[in-house]
């Protein structure tokens, strides 16, 4: 082991308490006036219009430098890859959707070719995703239920589900929550609240696709197994699900079951073929669309609809869909799904946009994001799409295929187009089972994330208590509500955490000026008659009683007691001043005076007659107890009005029954905090403040030397090694 290097380090300076220091580093209060901030805001106006459009349409950036040399090939080899990958998922996610799987092309198309002009990410790929499209099932079928659309078979002679009207709702359904959910993202992007995504933290976005994608299955089971179980809605719905196609389990279409028992297993296969070959070729092989085009000519050849009646894709339509205004008649009905469904897709894109960026060095501008997915939602609601998001397979190999910029996405965009005006009705015999397995063996990446659990319990048991809470409540709450819940109980761990912090008596290291808790360390030793205090959360309303009882704990001091106490020897003074006050009246009426003489008479007076004894009540203090407090400030960011009054009357309290309490690094924000809320008055200055802890140690015990040496009291200078 190589001997470490060590460095002197020497400083020596006066000790500085706030106010020398803002004396010595000429502390500013002014603020630039209105007047000024407006005049600043006019110059250069038309940099600034340029600066904004560059913001606000980046394409119009980054474009123009485009390096066709250097990004051109491996942007077309991903657009190509990522585009045929686009082809079965988005077929397979409308189903989540509830919506006829061409709308899943529609939507890989529009909301990608917005994304490519307003975008700040490089490298995502977006498009349709299996949470979303879950969520959006959850409303198209609540608010489009197939017991609306019964009508009478004469042919059967029962009632069946008229396919085509259900379908024309729910798509518009879809359409309107997905334009509300634009609406909600370019909105939260417009008051600049980008920042929303830093309430979901990994562990909830983790936890919470988990859960969702226990959805995803249990949804797509009605396809493997080729049933018709009720829909259920609200909380534990999915439960109900489960039990529903469990007690439908006799009437599975065996047919349908081995059409997906074979897919799932092929596409296993395939990908396992494809992660032995990944470094080897250097573009993966699109099972999944072959599995499309294998799957397909099979149903057409063997006629899987007519004689296992399999359930089929059935007709797809060529061309785009002219734009068609959202049925806002229902908005009151579908906004509080929006705003999730708004939450979630900005929550997964900024994630990933995030990882890649530091990945390959550059910025994701995260108001920005919110709008450029909120214009993709938006205006993809106005061509019956339904809500995107980014999805890490195909980001994953948009990146792995050489994609530099989102002209890969772009290109991925015309490859949709491609196949929607040409050749989509080829795949009218695609067997639904094939789809739902696609779905369920794409899943496997979000199964994987249940070992995350015990990789978090060594980490941070509260991240892992996120998790497994987050997924629990999306499991029986369903999407939407469950977010809901999920950020609730993750913000109240934090409170938790900030209302039962550490707190910690600090000792000194060596002959340093470094102090260490006590209790985590061998080799530190208390200051003599200094008490060193630190908790290791802000201080604020919700943890501010809590922090003076554990100063009084940790401390030794009874305050309450101690106060209690010196009230009732003060009482028993001032009781006997008034009795050696009567004596005194008495004795100057003996000695002929008629009159009271003035107080300092008086006192003169009962000075001279040796017959008046004064007795003097003094406490004199604990030498157990410290002398001086120093109150380590270094872990609050901010204090409100409740954490002033707190070390206000902490300040107040301790040095009544002598003992100094002092404070030591304090923010530039928390000594604005002390100043606004009235904590410094003509007897309490900044003098009492101090940058660091050792030079309140330092303060603390030269006023200790001053009074007990007065004439040895001189200027303390602090050395820091």
């Amino acid at each position: 082991m190589e001997e470490r290097k060590r460095l002197n380090y020497k400083v020596q300076r006066e000790v500085l308490d706030e106010e020398e220091l803002d004396e010595i580093a000429q502390k500013s209060d002014s603020k630039p006036s209105l007047r000024d901030k407006m005049a600043k805001s006019m110059r250069s106006p038309g940099s600034k219009v340029k600066n904004c459009l560059l913001a606000t349409i980046p394409v119009v950036s980054w474009l123009p430098r485009y390096s066709f040399k250097e990004d051109a090939l491996g942007d077309l080899i991903s657009g190509i890859s990522v585009g045929v990958m686009q082809l079965p998922q988005g077929m397979a996610y409308a189903l989540l959707a509830g919506v006829p799987p061409v709308f899943g092309l529609y939507s890989s198309f529009y909301p990608v070719l917005i994304y490519f002009i307003f975008g700040t990410s490089k490298h995502i790929s977006l498009g349709t995703y299996a949470v979303m499209s879950v969520m959006i099932g959850g409303v198209t079928e609540r608010l489009a239920p197939d017991s609306n659309f019964m009508i009478w078979d004469n042919v059967s002679n029962s009632s069946i589900v008229d396919i085509i009207s259900r379908d024309e709702e729910r798509v518009r359904v879809a359409a309107l929550v997905t334009f509300v959910s634009g609406l909600f993202q370019i909105l939260l992007g417009l008051v600049q609240f980008g920042f929303v995504v830093t309430y979901l933290s990994e562990p909830l976005v983790r936890g919470y696709t988990t859960g969702a994608a226990i959805h995803v299955i249990v949804s797509q089971l009605k396809y493997v197994f080729g049933i018709n179980p009720l829909r259920y809605s609200g909380p534990l719905s999915m439960i109900y699900t489960v039990l529903e196609v469990c007690y439908l389990l006799p009437k599975t279409n065996i047919g349908t079951l081995v059409v997906s028992i074979v897919t799932i297993v092929g596409l296993v296969l395939a990908k396992e073929l494809n992660a032995f070959l990944g470094k080897k070729i250097p573009v993966p092989i699109p099972m999944e669309l072959f599995t499309v085009i294998i799957a397909t000519i099979i149903s057409w050849q063997v006629d899987l609809e007519g004689k296992y009646k399999v359930e089929i894709v059935g007709t797809i339509p060529s061309g785009l869909q002219p734009p068609v205004v959202p049925a806002m008649s229902l908005f009151g009905q579908v906004i509080g799904d929006a705003f999730a469904l708004a939450v979630v897709g900005y929550g997964i894109a900024i994630s990933l946009g995030r990882i890649f960026a530091l990945k390959y060095g550059y910025k994701v501008d995260s108001n920005q994001e919110l709008i450029a997915l909120g214009l993709s939602n938006s205006v993809g609601g106005f061509f019956q799409c339904f809500a995107i998001s980014c999805s890490m397979s195909r980001t994953l190999v948009q990146e792995s295929t050489g994609g530099k910029t989102q002209v890969a996405g772009a290109l991925s965009a015309v490859v949709i187009l491609f196949i929607t005006l040409w050749i989509g009705r080829l795949f009218e015999d695609l067997p639904k089972a094939v789809l739902a397995a696609i779905i369920l063996v794409n899943l496997h990446g979000m199964m994987k994330q249940f070992l995350d659990i015990p990789a978090l319990w060594r980490k941070s048991k509260i991240d892992m208590l996120v998790w497994i809470a987050t997924f629990i409540f999306t499991l029986l709450l369903n999407p939407d509500l469950g977010l809901a819940a999920s950020i609730a109980f993750s913000m109240l761990t934090v409170i938790f955490r900030t209302q039962l912090p550490k707190y910690s008596l600090l000792g000194q290291v060596g002959d340093t000026d470094i102090y260490r808790p006590m209790e985590d360390y061998d080799q530190v030793e208390r200051v003599p008659g200094i008490l060193i205090f630190r908790s290791s959360a802000t201080l604020y309303f919700a943890n501010a009683e809590m922090y003076q009882e554990a100063l009084g704990r940790k401390s030794g001091v009874d305050i309450t007691k101690i106060l209690s106490v010196k009230k009732k020897l003060e009482a028993k003074r001032k009781r006997h001043e008034k009795k050696v006050a009567k004596k005194a009246k008495k004795e100057l009426k003996k000695n002929g005076l008629d009159t009271m003489p003035t107080f300092e008479q008086e006192d003169k007076h009962v000075e001279q007659h040796n017959g008046v004894s004064v007795i003097e009540v003094e406490d004199d203090p604990d030498p157990t107890l410290p002398r001086a407090i120093v109150l380590d400030l270094s872990p609050v960011n901010f204090l409100d009005t409740v954490g002033v009054k707190t070390l206000q009357s902490i300040k107040r309290d301790y040095e009544e029954i002598g003992i100094k309490v002092v404070f030591a690094c304090c923010q530039t924000g928390v000594v604005d905090n002390l100043q606004t809320g009235g904590f410094f008055n003509d007897k309490v200055t900044k003098a009492c403040l101090f940058t660091t802890i050792h030079d309140a140690v330092l303060h603390c015990q030269s006023v200790r030397t001053r009074e007990s040496y007065p004439e040895e009291s001189e200027e303390l200078r602090a050395t820091h090694f």
